[in-house]
């Protein structure tokens, strides 16, 4: 029997006075709630990454329409606005977390904008929200060399496992972009599943590490919202992105080539 396909939505900031580094990605808490609503009216069921990719993975049955909430990054809005509207429909989600990011010990200092501290992430995880790894610093992974990719996954594993207690079971590529060499380096620190973008439904086929999500933006109405999660017009929605990412995957590519012609010649 074959699995029917499962709309995984990617959120960033939830907030009201978004920076412009992150405005075009962040959802008002008034549009927000209004999204999760609809949900709860089209008789969705949230579960979290960790819960789809263990459905698949055992061949049990997941719940009777379900979708996935998952929010990038760690910024603080999560917390402040998300959780309250997630707790009043009795909804799960996953939050994948940059731990260089968060505030506290173990904070680089660049993040974008107001992000979560760790007592808000462990409040989070009280909640029943799955906290899965985002990588340290929020770098392009495909981009860097092999320790300096192992060190991004194993450093944000063990933080996350640090202050929560619990080790992360899930991941989000930054920026949606990874590589067999990278998905395989997810796979060996840990990580039972990763999440990618693709702008697509999710899929048992696509494998465990490379689950597709579809964005939604500030932009994003009420019934283009409910055109995603109903899994309908997303090629056309999203056809723009799709030229543009095949285009930026064409410079990064070049990228990747001068690199290692300059590190042969070392």
């Amino acid at each position: 029997m074959t699995e029917a396909p499962v709309p995984i939505l990617m959120y960033h900031e939830i907030g009201t006075d978004p920076n412009e580094a992150t405005r075009e990605l962040s959802v008002t808490p008034g549009d927000f709630a209004a999204q999760m609503a609809l949900i709860g009216d089209l008789g969705l069921t949230p579960v979290t990454a960790a819960d789809l990719a263990a459905c698949w993975r055992g061949g049990r049955p997941l719940p009777a329409r379900p979708v996935l909430i998952t929010f990038d990054d760690g910024y603080e809005g999560v917390h402040r606005h998300a959780l309250p509207v997630l707790a009043q429909h009795g909804f799960t989600a996953t939050v994948f977390v940059s731990t260089g990011w968060i505030r506290g010990p173990h904070d680089t200092g660049d993040s974008p904008d107001t992000m979560l501290d760790w007592a808000q992430v462990s409040e989070l995880a009280a909640a029943g929200v799955e906290i899965g790894g985002h990588s340290h610093t929020h770098p392009q992974l495909d981009q860097l060399d092999d320790a300096a990719l192992r060190h991004e996954l194993i450093h944000c594993r063990e933080i996350v496992t640090d202050e929560l207690g619990t080790a992360p079971a899930s991941f989000a590529y930054p920026y949606g972009y990874s590589s067999r060499r990278v998905r395989q380096a997810v796979r060996e620190t840990g990580y039972g599943q990763a999440l990618a973008v693709g702008n697509s439904l999710a899929r048992r086929r696509q494998g465990p590490y490379a689950l597709r999500r579809v964005t939604v933006r500030r932009s994003t109405g009420v019934e283009e919202f409910e055109r995603l999660v109903k899994g309908r017009g997303i090629a056309r929605n999203f056809a723009g992105d799709r030229a543009l990412t095949k285009g930026y995957a064409l410079v990064r590519r070049a990228r990747q080539v001068r690199r290692k012609a300059i590190r042969s010649r070392v």
